[in-house]
């Protein structure tokens, strides 16, 4: 338990550069008291006493701001940053090093009882600031969700997801990226180098369009050089008139090429 404890403490330290000593981590972080309280109150809702188990989360969500089931099933090392507003459904399961942060929602969207309603988080996933994950589905391990994200499907592994409803930003490989390990470091608040897939599809057209306008500029200076020299054509001599048709049709060949 001590050994759980200190491996709580420890990753808010690593992941929250304004946390300075043990001390203030131990009784200035509600993430933390509302970790450590779900634990007692899954226990006992594990072991039948379902109502103390609610009555614990009731206590703690008053105390942190956190509200989270006493069924939901959550891994080690995770922390919940700020996290004011976070709730927590009942079948969710929070995997291994997730970071979470304030008005995150796991939601379901089912009204069934007994059924997976709730959302399952992999290793190492972040859950930025406002998001909703919701229904029944898994989201890959090292993946992240950007803020106010909302989340209706499933999140490939190291992939992001932004926007709403949530589009995905695959991750790259670890050798086009040429580094493995890339994927696995710690990103605060799902921040991500790779653009929106919507706003590179805006610039794709974007980058069209002013093809097309550069395309109908040449065309349109074509049209006038083409226009000046037919009307050339009535001053001067047959012979010369005869070589202008043929350099006329040249660039008429020209342009239809």
């Amino acid at each position: 338990m001590l050994k759980r404890i200190k491996s709580d403490i420890d990753c808010v330290l690593e992941r929250d550069p304004a946390a300075r000593t043990t001390w203030e981590v131990i009784t200035c972080y509600p993430g933390l008291h509302a970790l450590w309280l779900h634990r007692i109150a899954h226990w006992c809702w594990l072991h039948g006493l379902k109502w103390l188990g609610r009555f614990i989360s009731h206590i703690a969500r008053g105390l942190t701001g956190i509200e989270i089931h006493p069924g939901a099933t959550i891994g080690n090392r995770v922390f919940f940053d700020h996290a004011m507003g976070v709730v927590v459904g009942e079948t969710a399961e929070i995997g291994d090093g997730c970071t979470i942060y304030q008005g995150v929602t796991l939601g379901g969207t089912s009204l069934y009882k007994g059924t997976k309603r709730h959302p399952t988080l992999g290793k190492n996933v972040v859950v930025s600031a406002g998001a909703k994950v919701l229904g029944g589905f898994t989201v890959g391990d090292n993946a992240k969700i950007g803020s106010n994200a909302v989340v209706i499907k499933p999140v490939p592994e190291g992939a992001t997801a932004v926007g709403i409803p949530a589009r995905l930003i695959l991750a790259p490989s670890a050798e086009a990226s040429g580094d493995a390990a890339m994927a696995k470091n710690f990103s605060a608040y799902g921040i991500t180098k790779e653009d929106d897939p919507l706003n590179q599809a805006v610039k794709g057209l974007l980058d069209h369009s002013s093809g097309h306008e550069h395309q109908i500029a040449l065309l349109w200076q074509a049209i006038e050089k083409l226009s000046s020299q037919l009307a050339d054509s009535d001053c001067v001599p047959k012979d010369a008139n005869l070589k202008e048709s043929n350099e006329t049709h040249k660039l008429k060949e020209l342009l239809d090429k």
